[in-house]
Protein backbone atom coordinates (compact mmCIF):
# COMPACT_ATOMS: atom_id res chain seq x y z
CA UNK A 1 0.00 0.00 0.00
CA UNK A 2 1.15 3.39 -0.81
CA UNK A 3 -0.23 6.97 -0.08
CA UNK A 4 0.92 10.63 -0.05
CA UNK A 5 -0.07 13.72 1.47
CA UNK A 6 0.92 17.22 -0.54
CA UNK A 7 1.29 20.75 1.63
CA UNK A 8 -1.45 22.97 0.02
CA UNK A 9 -1.40 25.67 2.80
CA UNK A 10 -1.15 26.44 6.74
CA UNK A 11 -1.98 23.21 7.96
CA UNK A 12 -3.95 21.65 5.08
CA UNK A 13 -2.86 18.52 3.20
CA UNK A 14 -4.23 16.89 0.74
CA UNK A 15 -3.62 13.11 1.27
CA UNK A 16 -4.18 10.52 -1.84
CA UNK A 17 -4.38 6.88 -1.64
CA UNK A 18 -2.35 4.62 -3.65
CA UNK A 19 -6.36 3.50 -5.35
CA UNK A 20 -6.36 7.26 -6.27
CA UNK A 21 -9.03 8.71 -3.97
CA UNK A 22 -8.13 11.90 -2.25
CA UNK A 23 -9.54 13.39 0.76
CA UNK A 24 -8.51 17.29 2.45
CA UNK A 25 -6.89 17.03 5.94
CA UNK A 26 -7.19 20.44 7.66
CA UNK A 27 -6.56 21.82 11.54
CA UNK A 28 -8.62 24.01 13.21
CA UNK A 29 -7.90 27.81 13.12
CA UNK A 30 -6.31 27.78 17.20
CA UNK A 31 -3.72 25.32 15.35
CA UNK A 32 -3.10 27.48 12.00
CA UNK A 33 -6.04 25.46 10.23
CA UNK A 34 -9.10 27.20 8.44
CA UNK A 35 -11.45 23.52 8.93
CA UNK A 36 -11.33 22.91 5.76
CA UNK A 37 -11.09 19.09 6.31
CA UNK A 38 -10.84 16.41 8.11
CA UNK A 39 -8.21 16.25 11.16
CA UNK A 40 -5.45 13.66 10.93
CA UNK A 41 -6.56 11.56 14.15
CA UNK A 42 -10.00 11.64 12.84
CA UNK A 43 -8.74 10.28 9.53
CA UNK A 44 -7.85 7.09 12.01
CA UNK A 45 -11.00 6.58 13.90
CA UNK A 46 -13.24 6.76 10.53
CA UNK A 47 -10.49 4.37 9.41
CA UNK A 48 -11.17 2.50 12.04
CA UNK A 49 -15.35 2.57 11.59
CA UNK A 50 -14.87 1.45 7.86
CA UNK A 51 -12.61 -1.54 8.88
CA UNK A 52 -14.67 -2.62 11.18
CA UNK A 53 -17.99 -2.09 9.95
CA UNK A 54 -16.76 -3.87 6.56
CA UNK A 55 -16.04 -6.60 8.60
CA UNK A 56 -19.10 -7.17 10.61
CA UNK A 57 -21.21 -6.53 7.54
CA UNK A 58 -19.46 -9.52 5.46
CA UNK A 59 -19.44 -12.10 8.45
CA UNK A 60 -23.21 -11.29 9.22
CA UNK A 61 -23.75 -11.84 5.42
CA UNK A 62 -21.48 -15.31 5.30
CA UNK A 63 -23.76 -16.05 8.26
CA UNK A 64 -26.91 -15.72 5.87
CA UNK A 65 -28.19 -12.58 8.62
CA UNK A 66 -30.76 -10.42 6.86
CA UNK A 67 -28.12 -7.54 7.93
CA UNK A 68 -29.73 -4.25 5.85
CA UNK A 69 -28.05 -1.42 7.88
CA UNK A 70 -24.63 -1.11 9.88
CA UNK A 71 -23.27 2.19 11.65
CA UNK A 72 -20.17 2.38 13.46
CA UNK A 73 -19.78 5.12 16.38
CA UNK A 74 -17.17 6.21 17.79
CA UNK A 75 -16.14 7.94 20.92
CA UNK A 76 -12.42 8.32 22.05
CA UNK A 77 -9.99 9.58 24.46
CA UNK A 78 -6.22 10.73 23.93
CA UNK A 79 -3.27 10.99 26.27
CA UNK A 80 -2.58 15.21 26.92
CA UNK A 81 0.79 14.88 26.58
CA UNK A 82 2.89 14.59 23.56
CA UNK A 83 2.10 12.10 21.32
CA UNK A 84 -1.57 12.83 21.90
CA UNK A 85 -2.24 8.98 21.16
CA UNK A 86 -5.76 7.10 21.29
CA UNK A 87 -5.79 6.05 25.45
CA UNK A 88 -9.26 4.65 25.19
CA UNK A 89 -11.80 3.86 22.38
CA UNK A 90 -15.26 2.77 22.32
CA UNK A 91 -16.79 1.31 19.06
CA UNK A 92 -21.16 1.28 19.24
CA UNK A 93 -22.56 -0.82 16.37
CA UNK A 94 -25.75 0.00 15.37
CA UNK A 95 -26.91 -3.12 13.24
CA UNK A 96 -30.49 -3.67 11.46
CA UNK A 97 -32.31 -5.89 9.83
CA UNK A 98 -35.10 -8.47 10.25
CA UNK A 99 -35.04 -11.35 13.00
CA UNK A 100 -31.41 -11.25 13.31
CA UNK A 101 -29.67 -13.40 15.60
CA UNK A 102 -28.25 -11.35 18.51
CA UNK A 103 -25.49 -14.37 18.58
CA UNK A 104 -24.79 -13.66 15.28
CA UNK A 105 -24.37 -9.94 15.34
CA UNK A 106 -22.00 -10.49 18.68
CA UNK A 107 -19.23 -13.36 17.07
CA UNK A 108 -19.47 -10.79 13.82
CA UNK A 109 -18.39 -7.91 16.51
CA UNK A 110 -16.13 -9.99 18.45
CA UNK A 111 -14.27 -11.63 15.18
CA UNK A 112 -13.64 -7.84 13.53
CA UNK A 113 -12.15 -6.62 17.22
CA UNK A 114 -9.85 -9.50 17.93
CA UNK A 115 -9.27 -11.03 14.54
CA UNK A 116 -10.21 -9.11 11.07
CA UNK A 117 -9.95 -5.79 11.43
CA UNK A 118 -6.19 -4.20 11.14
CA UNK A 119 -7.05 -0.86 12.34
CA UNK A 120 -8.44 -2.41 15.39
CA UNK A 121 -5.54 -4.83 16.17
CA UNK A 122 -3.37 -2.02 15.55
CA UNK A 123 -4.94 0.34 17.85
CA UNK A 124 -5.51 -2.02 20.64
CA UNK A 125 -2.08 -2.18 21.03
CA UNK A 126 -2.04 1.62 22.67
CA UNK A 127 -5.30 2.26 23.65
CA UNK A 128 -8.42 0.42 25.59
CA UNK A 129 -10.95 -0.58 23.10
CA UNK A 130 -14.66 -1.60 23.98
CA UNK A 131 -17.08 -2.32 21.86
CA UNK A 132 -21.33 -3.08 22.26
CA UNK A 133 -23.88 -2.77 19.88
CA UNK A 134 -27.32 -2.24 19.56
CA UNK A 135 -30.01 -4.18 17.31
CA UNK A 136 -32.60 -2.10 15.52
CA UNK A 137 -35.63 -2.86 13.07
CA UNK A 138 -34.92 -2.68 9.66
CA UNK A 139 -35.93 0.46 7.94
Amino acid sequence: MKAVARWVQDVMFVGESGSGHAVVMDGAPEAGGRNLGVRPMEMVLLGLAGCTGFDVVQILKKARQPVSGCVVEISAERADAVPRVFTRIHVHYRVSGVALAEHHVQRAVSLSAEKYCSVSVMLGKSAEITHDFEITAAG
